[in-house]
Parts: structure tokens; sequence; C-alpha cells
């Protein structure tokens, strides 16, 4: 069935069954396992930060040195005391594979835990700093292990852990949504014994292809000068979406002219040819990288669409199980 209203702004959203226009990155347990306190204000989000824990306690697997930059790491932004919906969001922040961006970071993380979201910003491993693919992957998987673990740990449901990126960053999260595994039962550390699948994606403006319609300079930070064939068609997300890959929300801009629509679209496709369900929400106006809808930046109310999306699938509507 198809539903059309005039709309400032268009907002399409696909799901499996139909088409409705709708509105506008080996440690011991111990030290792996352990999180910071987190001060919380009456608001929900988080009223002090922590300091940004490393993700590898024994160092990143295939650092180039032992400086920030080779260093990934995770801060957690906790909802307030008696807030928390149970679920955990991991935030992979934009930037090309070359910097990240502070809006798509820490803001989205504030923003999810005013909502009961416990967030964890990664800082992943970057092209500018010499790295390739698989580091970021690396990272990012290592990070949602970690996720999993701790949700287990901390009486949160391992089942609802998700991952939201943007940019680039979307282009990490659909790697992610695409590229996992359940996790390596016998192994030492028991990080590694989790399963890296997320319960379900967050895609926005993302990087998908790196084919035609790929930004350029996230595809050189991560694949370099001249990659093969195979490693492009590898890292082309839109080529690895199977009947396994979760639940996604993407939302992006006709006007992008950094990244192109035809990224959202051909993910979004592809997810309806595996039978996976989604939301897209296409928007008229928009430049790249808007993040949070906030005064003067002109971003469309795609927080809105996408909080009514996460409470459909029941990732904000139970409490926290008990500890166990």
């Amino acid at each position: 069935m198809i539903r059309i209203r005039p709309l400032p702004a268009l907002s399409i959203t696909w799901f499996c069954l139909g088409l409705v226009a709708a509105k506008s990155e080996t440690a011991p347990a111990a030290a792996s396992l352990a999180s910071p306190a987190a001060a919380a204000s009456a608001t929900g989000a988080a009223a002090t930060i922590p300091a940004a824990e490393p993700l590898w306690p024994a160092g990143a697997p295939g650092a180039l040195g032992a400086e920030a930059k080779d260093v990934p790491t995770l801060t957690r932004y906790a909802p307030a005391e008696g807030k928390s919906l149970g679920a955990t969001m991991l935030v992979l922040p934009g930037g090309g594979y070359a910097h990240l961006a502070e809006h798509e970071g820490k803001g989205y993380a504030e923003w999810f835990a005013t909502h009961g979201v416990t967030a964890y910003v990664l800082k992943y491993r970057l092209g500018s700093a010499g790295y390739r693919h698989p580091a970021m992957l690396d990272d990012a998987t290592r990070a949602l292990r970690t996720l999993r673990a701790r949700a287990r740990a901390e009486g949160l449901d391992p089942a609802r852990v998700g991952v939201i990126g943007s940019s680039a960053g979307g282009h990490l999260a659909a790697t992610l949504l695409t590229h996992f595994d359940a996790g390596s039962p016998e192994a030492a550390d028991p990080i590694e014994r989790e399963s890296s699948r997320p319960d379900l994606g967050i895609l926005c403006y993302p990087v998908i292809s790196m084919g035609a319609f790929t930004h350029q300079g996230s595809k050189k930070n991560l694949l370099g000068d001249n990659p093969s064939d195979e490693l492009v068609k590898l890292l082309s997300n839109e080529l690895q979406v199977t009947a396994q890959t979760p639940p996604t929300f993407l939302w992006h801009t006709f006007e992008d002219k950094s990244v192109p629509v035809e990224n959202a679209l051909l993910f979004a496709t592809a997810l309806r040819q595996s039978g996976v369900p989604f939301a897209l929400h296409v928007y008229e106006k928009g430049r790249h990288g808007l993040g949070l809808p906030a005064a003067g930046k002109g971003a469309p109310a795609w927080d809105e669409a996408c909080l009514e999306w996460l409470n459909g699938r029941g990732f904000l509507a139970s409490p926290a199980p008990t500890a166990p």
C-alpha cells in the first residue's frame, strides 16, 4: 500500500513487505569487563563523561605504535540512575576514515542516554594514521563483543545491542552488519566468546559502496590507492547483505553532494531482496553530515522517526533484566 501526502521534505519508509510514504572498534577478563562509574543528570543524560578506556587493554592487534592514534578507545555515556531501559548502542562517528566527528559521536551518545540507552563511542583507528582494512573492522568487532559482554555482566540485555554510524562511520557500521561472527566458544578471553552481530543498525547518510557511488576519500583511507577488485567487492556492503543481516534504519538526503543518496538506496534494495526488515527515510533537503536536528542546522526530524522505529522493534520497550 502506498500513501502519499505533500511534505516539506520527502521521507520514505520501506519495510520488508511494502513501501509506505510517511512523515517527514586478548585481554584478561577483569580488565576488559570492568566498566567505569558514570554520574548522570536528572534529565537522563550522563552528567560527567568517564575517561576513555582502551578497547584492547593489552594493545590493539596490528598497532603501528603506542600513541593516541594507535590506541582505540571506548567512552561510556549512561542514562541517569533508574532510567536505563536495558539497551546498549555502539556509536561510530564519521569523518572519511580520516578523523572522527564529535557531533556524530558524543552528540549521538548523549542523545541515546537521555532516552534510556547506554551508549559507547568508539574511537577507531584511521586511514590518516596509516591504518587500512581490517584494522577499523577489528576495532568495531571487538567493541560490539565488549558491549555485549558488559551488558551481560551489568544486568542489561545482551540481545539488545545496536550500532549507529554516520557517513564513513556508517560504512563501518554497515560492514559490522554484514561481516559478523558468532564468537569463539573456546576462547580464553570471555569477550571473544561473544557474538559480534549487532541486534540492529542505524545508518545516517552512510557510505555503503566502494564502487561507482562511493566517497573517494573514505575509500582511499580504508583500502589504499590501488585496492584489488576482490577487496572493493568485499567492502561494498550492498553486495554482502544476507538474510542474517540485522534490521536496519537508514536516512539520507537527496541534496547530499558528498555521499550520494544511492548508497542508502543500494543497501535498502539489498535488504529488501534478502527479506531483512528495514526503514528508509530519504529527505529532499539537507547537506551531508547534519547529525541530530538542531536550530539553524536544517537537519530533518529523523531522530523522531528513529525512536519510533526503535520502539516498534521493542528495543526501548523492556526494562533491564535482573543482573545474574
